[in-house]
């Protein structure tokens, strides 16, 4: 029997009483505002995802699915001309897949498996992203199969040079290939062109970090120190779940039957599709043409809703309006890791001063690392 299980970090006490049965969780949903921007004739737009009462995505909303108002007053949507922009004019998502080809790996008999499941993973997200793969070893560094393409060339075209993969060395650098993912994602990310940038890793493994090349709690503060969803895929009983958990804080599945791995990227996939379809770009002209403002959109999807406000300031506003051409949003960092390579403080925009006497020692840009969320395990599927 093939056994299967998948455990999420973000869990909510509802979900888990749901699941046993018990009920009593409140319905609605969750709006959160990732950025909003507005600028003249009239253009206010906002930037948020939306998730229902248990923390799931809700996708495919429509405009019509969502009702504006300003100062409490509703925004008449032939007037305001509301619209959802391509999200893509804004934001970017991009997946880093680390495969684990490592001597257990490629002397056993999963490579089949995991060329054709990490194809078939790579073709499904490249349907809404882009996608780079990376395998790695018992050596320093990760070894590119596919990188981040700028020509349109598909990640998964590139997979079957997995089949191919020679192991460099025969030992297992899952902590450094993990930190280096993250440096790699960083590294693409920072050369996109628009100024919302989200990053996904997904960590494919059939056993422990070996090489001890870096430490369990420097990969660990890697991670923390990221704001991207990371997710593993751990086969077979070497790894543990324990260990699964603190890699994939966004979720994990461990199985362990070969046969299963397939089954556990398709999952891992629509997980990850689904958290980038719950973002939206929702863009209208105001009304308003003076003074400050509070705008609360509020969504409506099967029978339940939520809210979010922003206020803006209308200070010259005029006629004009195009909502399909929605303001630019800041272009500054936008993760931990982003702004403190910029030398950007943790919680604004504004550099850092630096001690003067102290060039050689640099100020800290990020808060200190919070200690992981205990992962809390769902009842797989019957």
């Amino acid at each position: 029997m093939v056994f299967l299980q998948y455990h999420a970090r973000s869990v909510t006490a509802c979900s888990l009483i749901l699941a046993a049965g018990l009920g009593g969780c409140s319905s609605g949903l969750k709006l959160t505002r990732v950025d909003a921007a507005h600028r003249k004739p009239s253009n206010v737009a906002v930037f948020f995802a939306v998730q229902d009462s248990d923390g799931e995505p809700v996708a495919d909303l429509l405009a019509t699915d969502f009702k504006i108002y300003e100062d409490g007053r509703i925004v008449s949507i032939d007037e305001s001309r509301q619209t959802i922009v391509n999200p893509e004019v804004a934001a970017v998502h991009q997946t880093l897949l680390l495969v684990d080809m490592s001597a257990s790996v490629t002397e056993s008999d999963q490579v089949a498996q995991i060329v054709q499941a990490s194809s078939e993973f790579s073709a499904q997200i490249e349907s809404h992203q882009k996608v780079a793969v990376y395998a790695f070893d018992g050596s320093r560094d990760i070894h590119e199969i596919a990188p981040f393409s700028e020509s349109g060339e598909r990640a998964a075209a590139a997979l079957g040079s997995l089949a191919d993969f020679h192991t460099k060395d025969p030992s297992t650098n899952l902590n450094g290939a993990v930190v280096q993912g993250l440096d790699r994602l960083d590294e693409s990310l920072d050369r996109a062109t628009v100024p919302l940038r989200f990053g996904t890793l997904v960590v494919f493994t059939d056993g422990t970090d070996r090489a001890a090349r870096v430490s369990l709690q420097e990969m660990v503060d890697a991670i923390d120190a990221s704001q991207y969803e990371v997710y593993a895929i751990g086969v077979g009983n070497e790894i543990d779940d324990a260990t699964l958990a603190r890699i994939g804080r966004s979720g994990y599945i461990r199985v362990n039957d070969s046969a299963a791995i397939k089954s556990a990227f398709n999952q891992i996939g629509d997980r990850i599709l689904a958290y980038t379809r719950r973002y939206y770009l929702l863009s209208y002209c105001s009304p308003a043409r003076a003074g400050k403002h509070t705008v609360t959109i509020e969504a409506h999807a099967q029978d339940t809703s939520g809210q979010l406000t922003h206020e803006f300031d209308a200070k010259g506003f005029e006629p004009g309006c195009d909502a399909s051409a929605p303001p630019p949003f800041d272009t500054s960092g936008r993760t931990a890791r982003s702004r403190k390579k910029l030398g950007l403080a943790p919680d604004n925009r504004a550099p850092e001063k630096k001690p003067a006497k102290k060039a050689a020692q640099p100020a800290p840009a990020t808060q200190p690392a919070q200690p992981a969320q205990p992962v809390e395990p769902v009842p797989p599927p019957s």
